[in-house]
């Protein structure tokens, strides 16, 4: 079993950060009663011990209140104080901390390796302009309607048309939703497949975003290891038949933050569980065209003959992060109807100019172009950076695609003070522990090598160096 699952402390963190869920959502509201610690224990599949401690502890911190041999109450007042929890305590969420992906990147700095983004120097501007003006001219009434809220049709044809091209599958205009961003997508397949307390899996490391998304949701996550090699599929059969989750969301193509390819051969066996078990497969695919040497293997939905995978491909990051445009394949109706159901309410369709912007750059010989011009680049900078970080004794296996390295610091090195010393020199990264559903993963970061220009990168690299270097000493 996986030994955090086994640690009392993790434990004893879900069961506290799941009842204050529930008090947030209001499902327990003022002066409720909760479940008994028998109960509870019960439900989690936990010891009792593990939910008197956090009910004690929610007790401490004035979320909830006792009445002799009543049970435990929920506060008054306690959905207004949530925003002020102390942001200190890893107890009281686990997934806000001082060093939160989303702070990192509002740090004023001048050498960005925490953003996995695209240097804008090297996307086609220039070129959207004529597009732009080849859109208002085709498309006169575009800015005075909104699209469907699946998506356009002409868009959903014309990726379909590329995917059958690409991999030889059967695929309808009807299997595709057009979202704003792969990460609306995710946030639409949280929102309709999981309810507070359904377990989902997930990679260890992942994309912080996701675990941020599900964790919001009310999930319990439990974690499979991802490894150059993929995973242990031994595990994966283990704990979806253990813990029965409602889907596995995984990154297998230039996986973030790691940069590692799942094999051929794993990805149909996990379509295999995924049908034998009845569990989702929510494959994000963010850098499949961003590979180096060799193309990477057929996404996983394409080993699918049940509706058990759904694919979320984004487009915005090479081509242009600001239209924001991602396709979801999703081949069972009923799944696509819940999902298009959830996505009217959320805002009634993607905009309507940036999927026809999309659709005629897209479909021009100027894209393939310029996506043999970003491989390249994107190839030197990542050898820039790895030249540069030759001279430590750092830990990294060097990617064959996507945007990041996955760098391990000797032990003796405090991620968390390294943050702080690099953003004083103007440097920002990506500690381990925000990619990582359990939080531990403390000697290790992510590097982007993506966003800063060549000049940049042998700068930023050789200072961020001598910051760690001076804290070793």
């Amino acid at each position: 079993m996986n030994k955090a699952i086994q640690n009392g402390d993790y434990l004893f963190m879900k069961v506290y950060d799941y009842v204050l869920h529930r008090i947030k959502r209001k499902e327990w509201k003022e002066h409720e009663k909760i479940p008994s610690v028998r109960q509870l224990a019960s439900e989690m599949n936990v010891h009792r011990l593990t939910v008197l401690k956090a009910y004690q502890l929610l007790k401490q911190h004035d979320k909830v209140y006792v009445k002799d041999k009543a049970g435990y109450f929920v506060q008054s007042n306690v959905t207004k104080n949530l925003e002020y929890l102390d942001l200190d305590n890893p107890i009281v969420s686990a997934y806000v901390q001082k060093n939160h992906l989303s702070e990192i990147h509002q740090s004023p700095v001048s050498y960005h390796f925490s953003q996995a983004l695209i240097d804008p120097n090297l996307l086609p501007n220039h070129y959207f302009s004529d597009y732009v003006k080849k859109v208002f001219d085709l498309y006169p009434k575009v800015l005075a309607t909104y699209s469907t809220v699946q998506g356009d049709l002409e868009l959903r044809e014309t990726l379909t048309q590329y995917f059958i091209n690409q991999y030889k599958t059967h695929l309808g205009a009807d299997d595709l939703l057009i979202t704003s961003g792969s990460q609306q997508a995710i946030h639409l397949i949280a929102q309709t497949f999981i309810k507070p307390g359904d377990v989902v899996l997930f990679e260890r490391p992942s994309y912080s975003a996701a675990i941020d998304i599900f964790r919001a949701q009310g999930a319990q996550i439990i974690t499979v290891d991802i490894h150059p090699d993929g995973y242990d599929l031994e595990q994966v059969e283990l704990y979806i038949k253990q813990y029965k989750p409602r889907l596995f969301y995984l990154n297998p193509t230039f996986h973030n933050p790691t940069g590692y390819t799942v094999s051929v051969e794993q990805r149909k066996k996990l379509v295999e569980l995924a049908e034998q078990y009845r569990c989702l497969l929510i494959e994000d695919d963010a850098y499949h065209d961003i590979y180096f040497d060799h193309a990477p293997p057929p996404p996983i939905y394409t080993y699918d003959t049940t509706g058990t995978v759904i694919y979320i491909r984004s487009f915005c990051k090479y081509i242009s992060p600001g239209l924001r445009i991602a396709a979801v394949i999703c081949q069972s109706s009923s799944l696509m109807n819940s999902l298009l159901a959830v996505k009217s309410l959320a805002d009634n369709g993607s905009p309507l100019l940036n999927q026809k912007i999309f659709l005629h750059y897209f479909s021009s010989l100027r894209l393939q172009q310029h996506l043999e011009k970003i491989r390249i680049a994107l190839q030197i900078r990542k050898e820039i950076m790895e030249k540069e970080l030759a001279v430590t004794d750092w830990k990294w296996i060097s990617p064959k695609g996507g945007l990041n390295l996955w760098v391990q610091l000797p032990d003796k090195l405090p991620t968390e003070l390294l943050l702080t010393k690099s953003i004083e020199q103007s440097i920002s990264f990506v500690p381990g522990q925000v990619c990582d559903p359990l939080k531990q993963l403390s000697s290790w970061i992510r590097l982007s090598y993506s966003y800063a220009n060549e000049k940049q990168l042998s700068e930023g690299v050789k200072r961020f160096v001598a910051v760690a270097q001076s804290l070793s000493k």
